[in-house]
């Protein structure tokens, strides 16, 4: 699960915004009967979805994008040579193009609590730390400072965690991250931040080989099923072959994530679906269904699987081509899991509901003046209460992170006619 994650100077972010899924102490009514929202860890009660709202530009796409740069990083950097150049864009204006960008995560992953940092420019890393907790005491697994020195010894510092830690440091160039090496080279504590990262922190719904995709499909078949009807409730039957086997994870690109379900699927998987008019006739899922059913389909494996093994999911812009209420059927899904946690961006606001959501919950981005992204809670507002119009109060620009639109009969009919 994650608990925090702390980002500055990525893209249009430059000073440091936090998004904290440790819940607020709430005692309102409101949020009292909202307890399906939460779960509780090591006494401390957290957070099972956070939704942020901006106005488009607002930068709130861009926080999704960092994240998926820095989880890309933890799992890929060991594979950069010395011709590597970081793909993402520090904030542009007042010098910070030049400046280390931040990331930091609070997390727990197999009952410990972890905390994990780097700081880098786009040729190099420059900081990088492991930090967790075994007896809930803070305790160093590593420390790493390439300004520290020109020898390794002078730039790391090491717990007693790690089995030959500087053996690992000796091949970890400026280019990697080490607990990226330290997975490789086959350490404990290495493989346990890098598979959080790599198979608990989904970054997108597309993620999984093939094969995967037939065993969650099995696993999860009449779920599937169930859902899929509600986007189309003619269907009554899902089946699925594969073609062959990829070899390997197909994954996404997670920097771009330009792939689409068609290029996903077509060479490996064969869908077919059975509609209750005639279910002895198949329908070619790719060519023959709405792309509304098609998405949902594969947002569904992803999310049963994430829901059902309490994993966390990152979406951005979670309301594209579904209906409101099918999105509303997902956050049922995470209320009823156990510890499974979501993080998106959305502009539907029908989903600022005080029925539906707690204060600490919603999340803010608006533009500065300065073109950088600001983040905020509605949970900092002390003075609106939760028995008020959430849905009006934000359209009125109550909390900013609206678009201010000019759209008089003046204004329009000089953009159309000058």
């Amino acid at each position: 699960m994650v608990l925090e994650i702390r980002i500055s100077n990525f893209f249009s972010i430059r000073d440091e915004i936090v998004i904290d899924f440790r819940a607020a102490n709430i005692k309102s009514a409101n949020s009292l009967a909202l307890a399906d929202n939460i779960f509780e860890q090591n006494k401390t009660n957290i957070l099972k979805t956070i939704v942020l709202y901006g106005a488009n530009a607002s930068g709130k796409s861009n926080i999704i994008k960092a994240i998926r740069f820095c989880h890309a990083m933890v799992y890929e950097s060991h594979l950069h040579n010395e011709n590597t150049s970081f793909n993402f864009q520090p904030f542009k204006f007042n010098g910070y193009n030049n400046k280390p960008s931040n990331y930091f995560i609070r997390f727990e992953n197999n009952g410990l609590e972890y905390e994990y940092a780097f700081s880098l420019i786009r040729q190099s890393i420059i900081k990088e730390s492991l930090y967790y907790y075994p007896k809930g005491r803070i305790t160093k697994i590593f420390t790493r400072d390439e300004q520290a020195g020109k020898t390794k010894k002078e730039k790391y510092s090491f717990g007693d965690q790690i089995k030959r830690p500087m053996d690992v440091a000796e091949n970890t160039s400026n280019k990697t991250l080490y607990i990226s090496r330290a997975s490789q080279m086959d350490r404990e504590i290495g493989k346990e931040v890098f598979n959080y990262f790599h198979s608990q922190f989904i970054l997108n719904y597309l993620g999984f080989g093939a094969s995967a995709i037939e065993t969650l499909s099995n696993q999860n078949r009449l779920q599937l099923i169930e859902a899929i009807k509600i986007a189309d409730s003619d269907i009554v039957d899902v089946k699925i072959k594969v073609l062959k086997k990829p070899g390997r994870h197909f994954n996404a690109d997670v920097k771009t994530m330009t792939l689409t379900v068609e290029d996903f699927v077509q060479d490996y998987l064969q869908i077919k679906t059975y509609h209750k008019t005639d279910p002895s006739t198949a329908f070619d899922f790719l060519k023959e269904e709405s792309q509304g059913t098609i998405k949902l389909f594969f947002i569904m494996l992803t999310i049963l699987d994430v829901v059902k093994n309490n994993k966390v999911l990152l979406i951005d812009e979670i309301e594209d081509s579904l209906h409101p209420k099918i999105i509303d059927y997902l956050f049922k899904l995470f209320r009823a899991g156990e510890k499974a946690q979501l993080l998106c961006t959305t502009h539907n606001t029908l989903f600022l509901d005080f029925k539906k959501v707690r204060k600490d919950q919603i999340y803010f981005a608006n533009k500065k003046l300065d073109g950088s992204t600001d983040l905020y809670s509605l949970y900092d507002y002390s003075d609106f209460r939760d028995t008020m119009d959430l849905e009006k109060a934000y359209l009125q620009g109550r909390f900013d992170a609206v678009p201010f639109v000019n759209d008089s009969q003046e204004k329009i009919k000089t953009l159309l006619y000058g």
